[in-house]
């Protein structure tokens, strides 16, 4: 298929040809054609356009089977932006909801969205589940900052999605993927890896490079657990920046046994003790809400949280079909007609596209 037209039949499914090599991840052009939909929803548009129902008037509700934090709006709404007819409710990004509440309300011609129900439940859903996971390690850390490091948990087509999810909709305060962070708007953050530390051979070393050619303001915070004993590198590399470190980041591996309570408190006492105490205690490495309030109440200042909310579980999401030609129905075991929210708020009207049309 040629520029940006739309799958309209299963004439167009079967003419589709996919050129290789190519990464396997859809393109934003593919999504918006309707490629990444399931069969049977254009299946679906053939038969209603045979039958003269393709364009009836309908109302669709989205649901979830469990609750959590809202997020993914923004996608869902550029599928429809070019689309005729269509009235769109919904609850803000970073909303929380629960289970069985609607989440967000179409109104329009089936024929303006309906192919797209696969595509917007997988949107709501991966990028709620990453926003909710994302919460909760925000709410475990009691104000102190929650960054998101988990785009190598991810395929890099999705990263950014859940990056942006994660400080959008979770109240993360950064991100380390530099797309995920711009899409979010902020600048991405993170500090250097063992990588850097292996490769020069010496911790300080690399302290003192990374202070010279580093922007005057911006935040000196070192790696301290590639060779030594953490309190002991966390002291030396204080030293050698004479006033300028602004924290240091345990990410112990679980070989040595990972970054705990413990070795914050010892890490804490000795960089007070030694008139270090404007130094933060970064932490990364496996934490989970519940890490993160132990590691808190031990002296950690941030954290860095990566497969936690790379690894969250999609909220699981349902379209159904709520009224049609104005005329409440419903599948046996759901119920007909709408389902308030007073939290919805309209985000879309796409009626001038129909009257122009």
């Amino acid at each position: 298929m040629a520029g940006s037209r739309q799958l309209e039949s299963m004439k167009d499914v079967h003419d589709l040809s996919v050129s290789r090599p190519r990464l396997f991840s859809a393109t934003h052009e593919e999504i918006l054609r309707g490629e990444t939909t399931d069969v049977y929803f254009v299946k679906t548009l053939d038969l209603l356009r045979s039958c003269g129902c393709a364009d009836r008037p309908v109302v669709a509700e989205v649901f979830a089977r469990g609750s959590g934090i809202f997020a993914g709006l923004p996608e869902v709404l550029e599928l429809f932006r070019e689309k005729p007819g269509l009235e769109v409710e919904s609850l803000a990004e970073g909303d929380p909801f629960n289970t069985k509440e609607t989440l967000l309300r179409i109104r329009g011609p089936y024929s303006s969205f309906g192919m797209y129900e696969t595509v917007l439940l997988g949107m709501l859903a991966s990028a709620s589940g990453w926003a909710t996971a994302a919460r909760a390690c925000v709410e475990a850390a009691g104000g102190k900052p929650v960054l998101s490091f988990g785009a190598r948990h991810v395929h890099p087509a999705v990263a950014p999605v859940m990056e942006r999810a994660a400080v959008v909709a979770g109240g993360c305060q950064g991100a380390s993927c530099i797309l995920g962070a711009k899409l979010a708007g902020v600048e991405p953050r993170g500090t250097i890896p063992h990588a850097a530390i292996l490769i020069v051979g010496d911790t300080v070393k690399v302290a003192e490079i990374y202070d010279r050619f580093l922007p005057e303001g911006e935040p000196r915070i070192i790696l301290v657990d590639t060779f030594k004993d953490e309190a002991e590198e966390s002291l030396r590399v204080a030293e050698s920046l004479h006033g300028k470190l602004s924290g240091i980041r345990l990410d112990t591996p679980g070989e040595r046994g990972g970054v705990t309570a413990e070795l914050v408190r010892e890490v804490r006492w000795r960089l007070d003790q030694a008139g270090y105490g404007k130094v933060q205690i970064i932490v990364s490495g496996g934490l989970t809400p519940e890490r993160i309030r132990l590691l808190s109440e031990a002296g950690a200042d941030a954290f860095g949280v990566g497969s936690y909310i790379a690894h969250a579980t999609p909220r699981d999401m349902t379209m159904d079909i709520k009224m049609v030609d104005g005329t409440p129905i419903a599948k046996r075991g759901r119920l007909p007609g709408l389902i308030e929210n007073p939290g919805l708020k309209q985000v879309l009207n796409t009626a001038s596209i129909q009257e122009k049309a």
